[in-house]
């Protein structure tokens, strides 16, 4: 097998983290929905199922478009390692969300996290650098990937 880079190396093991952290709360969501009157799961417990399993193939797209981009491996690694940070972050969110039992809606106001309220400046900066890390990173990834598959 060919050696790969740490940056698609990473992407990669990533996939599978988050796939098996989607099985995982899988489980999680089933127990709830048994154990609920109304056959529900939090609703952030079902966004951190769902979440989990969508980053797990959006993390092996980021692999391909590292293994094919044409930018440095210090590059490359800089825009999966953005990816996969948000990537976590998020479902990280979505867990505390789902075991604290504190929201519906993570964006209403008051901003809570278990007993705490979080100031507003703090979601909506949180928010920013997601979008702009992850656009621009995936950016990143994709030009490097068209440049060297010579599509234009």
């Amino acid at each position: 097998m060919e050696n790969l880079t740490q940056s698609v190396s990473l992407a990669i093991i990533f996939s599978g983290v988050f796939l098996w952290v989607g099985m995982l709360t899988g489980v999680w969501k089933y127990y709830q929905i048994r154990h609920s009157e109304q056959a529900r799961a939090h609703y952030y417990v079902d966004i951190a199922h769902r979440s989990s399993l969508l980053y797990a193939p959006a993390s092996l797209i980021i692999a391909v478009l590292a293994y094919f981009s044409v930018w440095s491996e210090g590059v490359n690694l800089i825009f999966v390692l953005i990816n996969l940070f948000f990537f976590s972050f998020s479902i990280l969110s979505y867990v505390l969300h789902g075991w604290l039992k504190d929201t519906s809606n993570q964006f209403k106001v008051p901003h809570q996290m278990g007993r705490w309220q979080l100031p507003k400046w703090m979601l909506t900066s949180a928010m920013i650098a997601l979008v702009v890390g992850e656009l621009g990173a995936t950016a990143g990834l994709l030009l490097g990937a068209i440049l060297g598959l010579s599509v234009f």
